[in-house]
């Protein structure tokens, strides 16, 4: 689906990868960008700042509440009509402590956020979308849903649940020959601050203004999934023919992938 007359909702939309689709979404001749965030005071600048390129309309929403998010979808097709292109950015990453040091109210706030809170964002949206068969569903889970690794357990366990559903829902549509479509995007870690500290000696840790487009552009070209680099679609492939102490010597000592969070700090607000 074209980003050029529709209008798009972004969860997370005032900052990091969020903030800079939207205001690519703006660039591209989007008819409203929608900002979803649970920060007013950078719902507030971003608004301001991107006034000048399109109509923009920002709420503030906790994603990983049902009654906000249902209160909040009304709100938004009220004020802006519509939600063409639905963008489930908002994520979060608590710590890079092992699973044996977890607080269960960290474990339970990953999951809200980064798991439950992209059904609840979509169940919201998606019979809208049914009904005018109409829409484009996009999901950033993460590489880390492809691949264990350690000291982000809860984390990884958050991002396969994201792939499960994302990819489950894009089977489903097409079974009802939908023309809604669903892409998943599973990144590599992006330097947008979440995950400062990380030390990765093989891949490169990505670009954010070169993800960003790269993510609106596999909406526009209905990709079912994507992700980032493009090595990342053979992780599946060498799980699968590889015995598991080979695996992990590769991946873990050989291209480093198990120590890439040892000195995760994250952002420092």
């Amino acid at each position: 689906m074209k980003v050029n007359g529709n209008s798009i909702l972004i969860t997370g939309g005032a900052s990091g990868i969020g903030r800079i689709m939207g205001r690519m979404a703006l660039e591209k001749g989007a008819r409203c960008l929608i900002i979803w965030d649970i920060n007013p005071d950078a719902i507030a600048s971003t608004e301001a700042e991107f006034s000048a390129l399109g109509r923009v309309k920002g709420f503030r929403v906790d994603v990983s509440d049902a009654e906000s998010v249902e209160q909040a979808y009304k709100a938004t097709v009220e004020a802006c009509g519509d939600v063409d292109i639905l963008i489930n950015c908002a994520g979060v990453v608590t710590s890079n402590k092992t699973f044996d040091e977890q607080r269960v109210s960290d474990i339970h706030r990953t999951m809200r956020i980064n798991a439950e809170a992209p059904m609840l964002v979509a169940l919201q949206a998606l019979p809208d979308m049914i009904r005018r068969d109409k829409g484009h569903i996009c999901n950033i889970a993460s590489a880390a849903g492809l691949i264990s690794n350690p000291r982000m357990s809860v984390y990884a366990a958050s991002k396969w649940a994201v792939i499960g559903w994302s990819d489950s829902l894009r089977i489903e549509l097409k079974q009802m020959r939908s023309h809604v479509k669903v892409t998943t995007i599973a990144p590599y870690y992006i330097n947008t601050g979440m995950f400062d500290g990380v030390q990765s000696r093989f891949f490169p840790i990505l670009k954010p203004e070169a993800t960003a487009r790269k993510i609106l552009r596999a909406i526009e070209r209905d990709k079912g999934f994507k992700g980032l680099p493009f090595a990342y679609h053979f992780i599946r492939f060498w799980q699968a023919v590889l015995p598991v102490s080979w695996f992990d010597k590769i991946m873990g000592d050989w291209v480093g992938i198990y120590s890439t969070m040892d000195y995760f700090t994250g952002r420092k607000q």
